[in-house]
């Protein structure tokens, strides 16, 4: 499954334009914590969190995740998606919260390719 598929299938807001939209997702992790992510996110993951500042990008960056995943319409400030633009980092928005679009990109991704 592509990021776009993802987004589409969940019903999410690309805020970066075409940016890693083709880029597979192969699977998800959810924290807010970056030295949890930084130490346990698999290889392309989709990263969900409501942290919102420009430090997620380097972790994003450092862990090659697929897309940034930011839940409950949060809102972010242009100069973040410019710099997400810059470094080729795919940010997408849900209405739901963390924990509904860590379900539905988990049954998304069991359904599609077969995740145990």
């Amino acid at each position: 499954m592509t990021v776009k598929e993802l987004a589409g299938t969940l019903g999410l807001e690309i805020l970066t334009g075409d940016i890693n939209l083709d880029r597979q997702v192969g699977s998800g992790y959810t924290s807010d914590l970056l030295s949890d992510v930084i130490a346990n996110i698999g290889d392309d993951a989709v990263w969900i969190t409501i942290q919102r500042h420009v430090n997620i990008l380097g972790v994003a960056k450092l862990k090659d995740v697929s897309a940034i995943i930011i839940p409950r319409n949060l809102g972010l400030e242009e100069a973040f998606l410019n710099k997400a633009k810059e470094e080729g980092i795919a940010v997408l928005r849900g209405a739901q919260s963390a924990f509904e679009l860590s379900a539905s990109t988990y049954n998304e991704m069991k359904r599609g390719r077969g995740v145990a």
